[in-house]
């Protein structure tokens, strides 16, 4: 099982691999994790967007009921289904992100780690555990397979 007081293997820093190398994919990772967040906020804004486009149905039918022909009228041809963009909806954006940017950083990021560090993810935030974790304490355990960590099934009965 090897040394249970740090990172499993695939936290653990190769041979020959420095801290400049080191920080630098941290960096990369951590500017990824925020493409990631912003790729979150894009489909927050596409759902959102298409729910108040089905949304309009509702709208123009109320508007309709309550006498405002020429609204609910209104409503429908110029704001249901329209272009968020020119040319585009929602989801367009979305594929054009993911096509364009999101994609080649997210492969780049990959590449990197393979071919600087072995393929070993977040080895700057595993080096910042261990700098942090209080030893031999119950909740500051180097990984989950350490002993005496909480059993990940839960308590048995």
């Amino acid at each position: 099982m090897g040394d249970l007081h740090g990172p499993d293997h695939e936290h653990r820093r190769p041979p020959g691999v420095g801290d400049g190398t080191v920080e630098a994919l941290g960096s990369l990772s951590k500017a990824l994790e925020t493409v990631e967040r912003a790729r979150g906020h894009l489909y927050s804004f596409h759902q959102l967007t298409g729910t108040a486009d089905l949304e309009l149905d509702r709208t123009v039918e109320l508007l309709r009921g309550a006498g405002h022909d020429a609204w609910a009228e209104r409503v429908e041809t110029e704001i249901l289904g329209r272009n968020v963009i020119p040319g585009h909806w929602t989801f367009q954006i979305v594929e054009a992100y993911d096509e364009t940017y999101y994609r080649a950083f997210r492969d780049l990021e990959h590449e990197a780690v393979r071919q600087l560090a072995e393929g070993r993810d977040h080895l700057y935030e595993a080096e910042m555990k261990e700098a942090r974790r209080t030893r031999d304490h119950p909740d500051h355990t180097a990984r989950p397979d350490t002993p005496g960590s909480p059993d990940p099934a839960g308590p048995s009965d």
